[in-house]
């Protein structure tokens, strides 16, 4: 089961090493869908997370006075090359990696396909995701509490259906649409929303639950 996983994470940063490689310093300087960061800086990130081990993360959390954003910040500090090269080139070099925090091991799913299209959207960019890799994901958010970057306080009361898979979650008020567009939708990413239907999408849409950013 974890070799299936990591197959499935190993493919997806593949395919963003190969789209990053034709994008210029601009498009590297674009603000993505994460607040605050641009494209480059979510590069970094994965960078940073790809290096992530167990141990390094809880100590990284104590220097962090247990501040998630904070660590992360540091993250894309420690891991952002002085040119867009050097960090694609640190991508590359951390791919093939087979480590991660102290949380389930479907988290590196999702933070393949949502920073994946944190980066490709306002690019412009299109990627069709593996369709095991986007089920997972969704199906792990919707289940994990906010504190833990989920999404089950924001979800609770309204059934996921997607549209493109086999993916039918809880029970309410139904919001549907392709399976990446609710992973993002219910990872707080608001531009998704606009892609769903039903009359849980106006639930989905109240404030107040923290968005998903590992």
């Amino acid at each position: 089961m974890n070799d299936d996983v990591w197959s499935l994470v190993h493919a997806e940063r593949a395919a963003l090493i190969e789209d990053l490689t034709h994008l210029d310093d601009k498009q590297w300087d674009h603000p993505s869908l994460c607040d605050g960061w641009t494209v480059h800086d979510v590069v970094a990130h994965l960078v940073d997370t790809a290096r992530t081990t167990r141990l390094g993360f809880v100590s990284g959390m104590i220097r962090a006075r247990f501040d998630f954003d904070r660590q992360n910040a540091r993250g894309v500090d420690r891991e952002r090359g002085a040119s867009p090269r050097e960090t694609l080139e640190r991508l590359r070099q951390v791919a093939p990696r087979r480590s991660g925090p102290p949380a389930p091991l479907d988290t590196r799913l999702i933070e393949e396909v949502v920073h994946g299209e944190d980066i490709r959207r306002p690019l412009g960019l299109t990627h069709s995701y593996l369709p095991a890799a986007v089920i997972r994901a969704v199906r792990l958010q919707a289940r994990t509490s906010a504190s833990f970057g989920g999404a089950k306080e924001r979800v609770a009361g309204v059934q996921l259906a997607a549209d493109d898979a086999d993916l039918l979650i809880g029970e309410g008020p139904q919001a549907r649409g392709n399976a990446v567009s609710l992973l993002l939708a219910i990872s707080g990413r608001r531009e998704a929303l606009d892609e769903l239907d039903g009359p849980g999408v106006a639930a989905l849409r109240t404030p107040g639950t923290r968005p998903a950013s590992s």
